[in-house]
């Protein structure tokens, strides 16, 4: 790659569809500071010549067939610039500005100006800054209110902790669900607009508890979109809905052999347009931090704990969910180390499920807090106990515990946890919906790895 001042042609890999495809290579191979080293027919050919190294930016199309997220992150990862050309509609410049590209340029001004294509190829490799690329407009007769909401994730070890029932009724929780306790009317807060989200890729199950139809992949529908560049508030709204008041549910694959729907760059979108869609979205994600990545010689080759990582990577709080038996103590431990190697530094919050004396001893609570301090150096876990009659019912009416067993012991602890869980959440300016202070995102779990 060329350095700032270095007078050598910059390498350009061209990827642009149609008539205008001979007038930009000729533009580029004509300029003293560009070079067309590669001129590709398809997206395929372009990330393999990248691989191979051959070039510095790629000049691609908007509308080239298979460019999407994926590919753009394919491309950076082999230290290419990305230069899209798009059709000279505002709508199409705002779609591929979330794609991810280091620049965007109307393709009318690169036909009609050869200086300017030149110069924006040899802008976006020495300035590596990147345009914005926010939200697509909302359409006007959608009466969505934006949000700048926060983002949950509740995550645990392997072992079927209860990361999924802990999940749906944290977000009921958050929400204000449950209002009644038989003919007496319970007083809880008025709740916040939730959107919970299934991400587990081995065994997702939040439609089940819920009582839902899982036909249909919220999750995958709104990546599918996220990765053409189509997504926005509306789009997400729209794919997700109410299951309770002021809770929506985002449902989640229903086999896990289609984990390859929910790729890590698309789902990155999809947590920063639930932000404007809910005040807190509760993400239910899969126990595996591992990288697939280093099993194989296949860098690009897809990730089944992307969505896992991108989540977490995206958490302002992440709630870490533990079995309160010998077995799950051992694990919920271990797993507090894997976050910290994993570089998640998001606050947390560490809950033991299902505290009993069969399993802990006489007294139970004091026997699991004392583990965690000491080996974990977790003070105050979150206990929920053991409550098999109130968990098998709401299963098996696909309920919400508020709903079903409003007076239950876990529904109380569920209702602090959602209380701690408040407490956590980052503080927003009220003008401009600011983050003071916060985690950091997913590129600290790749530095980490």
């Amino acid at each position: 790659m060329s350095a700032p001042g270095d007078t050598t042609p910059v390498p350009v890999l061209c990827a642009v569809r149609g008539p205008a495809e001979a007038r930009v290579a000729t533009t580029l191979a004509a300029d003293p500071g560009t070079v067309v080293v590669r001129r590709c027919a398809d997206v395929a050919e372009l990330l393999a010549a990248s691989a191979a190294g051959l070039g510095a930016v790629a000049v691609v199309s908007g509308d080239l067939t298979g460019l999407d997220r994926a590919a753009v992150a394919a491309l950076h990862e082999a230290a290419v610039r990305v230069v899209v050309l798009h059709d000279d509609v505002a709508y199409e410049e705002q779609r591929v500005r979330a794609l991810g590209p280091d620049r965007v340029l109307a393709l009318r001004a690169a036909l009609d100006d050869d200086a300017t294509l030149a110069a924006t190829v040899r802008d976006a490799l020495r300035d590596p800054a990147r345009p914005d690329t926010g939200a697509l407009p909302q359409l006007e007769d959608a009466p969505l209110v934006r949000r700048s909401g926060s983002v949950v994730v509740v995550w645990g070890p392997t072992g079927a902790p209860g990361r999924s029932t802990v999940a749906v009724n944290l977000a009921a929780e958050l929400a204000g669900a449950g209002r009644r306790a038989g003919r007496r009317r319970v007083p809880v807060d008025a709740g916040v607009e939730v959107l919970l989200a299934d991400a587990d890729t081995y065994g997702g199950v939040v439609a089940q508890l819920l009582g839902m139809l899982d036909e249909s992949v919220g999750l995958a529908a709104a990546s599918r979109a996220a990765a053409q560049g189509v997504l926005d508030a509306v789009a997400l709204a729209r794919l997700s809905p109410y299951v309770l008041a002021r809770l929506r549910v985002l449902t989640g694959i229903t086999r896990p052999a289609r984990w390859v729907e929910l790729p890590g760059s698309s789902l990155d979108v999809v947590w920063e347009r639930a932000r404007e869609v809910a005040d807190v979205t509760v993400v239910d994600c899969g126990f595996s931090l591992e990288h697939d990545e280093l099993l194989t010689y296949d860098t690009r080759a897809p990730q089944r704990n992307a969505a896992t990582l991108s989540a977490l990577g995206a958490a302002d709080v992440v709630v870490v969910v533990g079995g309160a038996d010998p077995v799950g103590i051992q694990r919920l431990v271990r797993a507090l180390g894997d976050l910290d190697d994993a570089g998640v530094l998001a606050p947390r919050v560490v809950v033991a499920n299902r505290v009993r004396g069969r399993a802990a001893g006489a007294r139970p609570a004091q026997a699991v807090g004392d583990v965690l301090a000491r080996y974990a150096g977790v003070d105050s876990p979150v206990l929920l106990p053991d409550d098999p009659a109130a968990c098998d019912r709401a299963v098996l009416e696909g309920r919400v515990i508020a709903e079903c067993a409003p007076s239950s012991a876990v529904r109380s602890a569920l209702t602090a946890l959602a209380g701690t869980v408040r407490t956590l959440l980052p503080v927003r300016d009220a003008g401009d919906g600011a983050v003071v202070g916060g985690p950091v995102r997913r590129e600290a779990l790749e530095r980490a790895h």
